[in-house]
Parts: structure tokens; C-alpha cells; sequence
């Protein structure tokens, strides 16, 4: 049997304020706050989902910034919209534009509050 992809851990400097974000990006709710300030945000009735689950987010304070482009990002496909009405969207809650070289492509290049690189794709994908 293979693994099964659950959580994507991210280290941030304010896990609250990037839970809310995150929250209002992808519609999620705070599942658990912990005690050691980090925050784990997943779909809402996560427990009561039949099916596929998508993965939760735990956000984890450290004492570091960040430094560099990310090498692991997450991908977007809005839902309900087009690729330009989720950018607005997404810069409105905000997420700010950035270039980390990709030259003209598809996909629109953005940064969550604390620099985490993000895209949101063109095509709609399940």
C-alpha cells in the first residue's frame, strides 16, 4: 500500500494571522489550535467526508524568516471562477504578485502575506 499524501506543514512567523489566509483562500475552517502555536486549518466536516479527503494545512511558528523561493508550493484551480476573477480574489484577501522567473506561462504567480509562493492555474482541474 502507498502512502497518502494529509498535511502540508508550513513554517510561518504569525500562524494565525496566515490560518485566516489560508482559511479564506481555500475555504477551510481552523480544525486544531496546538500548544505550541501552530494552527492545523482543513475542509469543513473533514471528519464526515466521504470520498477523497484534501490534505490540511498546519501552519508552525519559527523564530526565522524566509529566505529564498520556496521549493515546494501549492497550486490553485479556482472552483467557481475564472483564472482572472480568483487573482483579484486571491490579491483582495491579500496575496501580492510576484516574478520568480516564469517568464510567460498559464499560471499566475503569487505570494500568500508572508512571501509563500503560490499559483493559481488557468485550466479547472477537479
Amino acid at each position: 500500500m502507498a502512502s497518502k499524501f494529509t498535511e502540508l506543514g508550513i513554517d510561518c512567523a504569525d500562524a494565525g494571522a496566515l490560518a485566516r489566509f489560508w482559511c479564506s483562500v481555500l475555504d477551510y475552517e481552523v480544525q486544531e489550535e496546538h500548544d505550541d502555536g501552530s494552527i492545523t486549518i482543513g475542509p469543513p466536516g473533514r471528519n464526515n467526508h466521504h470520498g477523497p479527503v484534501p490534505p490540511v494545512l498546519t501552519f508552525a511558528p519559527v523564530p526565522e524568516g524566509k529566505a529564498v523561493k520556496n521549493r515546494l508550493h501549492i497550486d490553485l484551480s479556482p472552483s467557481d471562477r475564472g483564472q482572472d476573477a480568483e487573482v483579484r480574489r486571491l490579491l483582495e484577501l491579500g496575496a501580492r504578485q510576484t516574478d520568480v522567473g516564469q517568464g510567460e506561462e498559464s499560471w499566475v504567480v503569487l505570494a500568500d502575506p508572508e512571501g509563500n509562493e503560490f499559483c493559481v492555474l488557468a485550466g479547472r482541474r477537479p
